[in-house]
């Protein structure tokens, strides 16, 4: 394809042949105008003429990001959980369009995305809380930068765009936060001091099954069977803009029956014996087991704060809610059950997750299984009377070793 870089109003524009119209065989040109420099204008005149030769021509817009990732969230809603596309919305409506959604789409760089991702973690936060920092957490503005990627990755194949800028754009880097877990000692410190609260049970499948809040949370009736003592978490309930919505299991393997132990079943037997009189005297038909004796629905950050309550009285660290299904993961591995059936307890999608989340604790596992693997080997280990290096050398007879020299 021809094509031509030249001066127009004081800055530097292109223009290129297309292919002719496939409908009357007429002539089409693609031009653009207004950069800076030669340069700038033949590496877009470059790019133009690649993405025309691959079938994939962009034509001129302004189209703004504010425009387009509006359209872009609108059209992925089939094709998401509900939990993440209202995630994105909520990205999009206040950590992206109030800062470069007047951009049109066409001009966005990878720099300009940098400098939007050092804004986000500087001062980011819209409504900060407490002790909250101005800015957004790396790992919410790495999520930024996952969407804007998928985006802007959709925006090409659309033809909106001819490179995707989010793949050449650094956000900030994630460190892998270590679980702060609680010891077995711990853990039943917290459940004899909880003992006689109604949510007793939920603290339960937490610390001995390693399920999710969202998984307690949105535990209902049918859920549970009794008589063969298995729970299957259905349907979660998460918090998405501070409204508690019913998502869907993050895993395939999130949906496979957990068997209880004793302990857990014969409470969990107790509180639904008690639902189902609350269910009698008030009359509510709310199928969640852990709600209030009317039925009314009960906030999962108020479980969060009233287990955090529970263990400042019992006098222990404080720790997340979610760390409670962390102290579950590193008690079952360090009694010596399998990593592939942690991990299918936990519901992870494969058991390389669990051993990568959980390294710090297969590692101090390590002298343990070498012990072990040794008795197998060798059998039990005995301490010898004498050097065995010792009783095991004979020297030959007539060695200089043996004392019968020659002569």
């Amino acid at each position: 394809m021809k094509g031509s870089v030249y001066r127009k109003d004081g800055k530097w524009a292109y223009r290129h042949d297309l292919a002719p119209d496939p409908l009357t065989g007429k002539r089409r040109q693609s031009a653009k105008g207004g950069y800076a420099t030669r340069k700038e204008a033949d590496k877009a005149l470059r790019d133009s003429i690649t993405a025309a030769e691959k079938g994939r021509h962009v034509r001129a817009s302004r189209r703004t990001v504010g425009a387009f990732l509006d359209e872009w969230h609108a059209a992925r809603k089939a094709s998401v959980r509900p939990t993440t596309w209202a995630k994105y919305g909520h990205l999009i409506r206040t950590s992206v369009n109030p800062i470069i959604g007047d951009t049109p789409l066409q001009e966005l760089t990878p720099v300009r995305l940098n400098l939007l991702y050092a804004h986000l973690l500087d001062k980011g936060r819209v409504r900060p809380r407490g002790n909250q920092t101005a800015g957004l957490a790396p790992s919410t503005v790495a999520t930024v930068h996952r969407m804007l990627r998928g985006a802007l990755a959709d925006a090409v194949t659309w033809d909106y765009v001819s490179r995707n800028a989010a793949e050449d754009a650094r956000p900030p880097r994630v460190g892998r936060r270590r679980p702060t877990v609680w010891t077995p000692e711990q853990l039943r410190a917290f459940l004899a001091h909880i003992r006689g609260d109604r949510l007793y049970a939920l603290y339960l499948l937490v610390v001995t099954t390693g399920m999710r809040r969202g998984e307690v949370t949105g535990l209902r009736r049918e859920d549970v069977d009794l008589d063969s003592a298995t729970v299957v978490p259905a349907v979660p309930r998460v918090v998405v803009e501070g409204r508690a919505v019913e998502s869907e299991t993050k895993t395939e393997s999130g949906q496979r029956p957990r068997a209880l132990d004793p302990v857990t079943l014969a409470a969990l037997r107790a509180h639904i014996t008690t639902w189902e009189a609350n269910r009698t005297d008030f009359g509510h038909t709310n199928e969640l087991l852990f709600c209030w004796p009317d039925g009314t629905q009960i906030h999962p950050d108020s479980v969060t704060d009233w287990f955090q309550r529970h263990a400042r009285a019992a006098g222990l660290p404080v720790i997340r809610l979610h760390d409670g299904r962390h102290s579950y993961a590193t008690a079952a591995l360090k009694a010596g059950v399998h990593p592939k059936i942690v991990s299918e307890r936990l519901g992870h999608a494969d058991v390389a997750f669990t051993l990568k989340t959980y390294s710090h604790v297969i590692a101090g596992m390590d002298a343990a299984a070498a012990s072990i693997v040794a008795d197998v080997i060798f059998g039990p280990a005995e301490t010898p009377d004498e050097d065995p290096v010792h009783e095991s050398v004979h020297e030959p007879e007539g060695s200089p070793l043996s004392g019968e020299g020659e002569g």
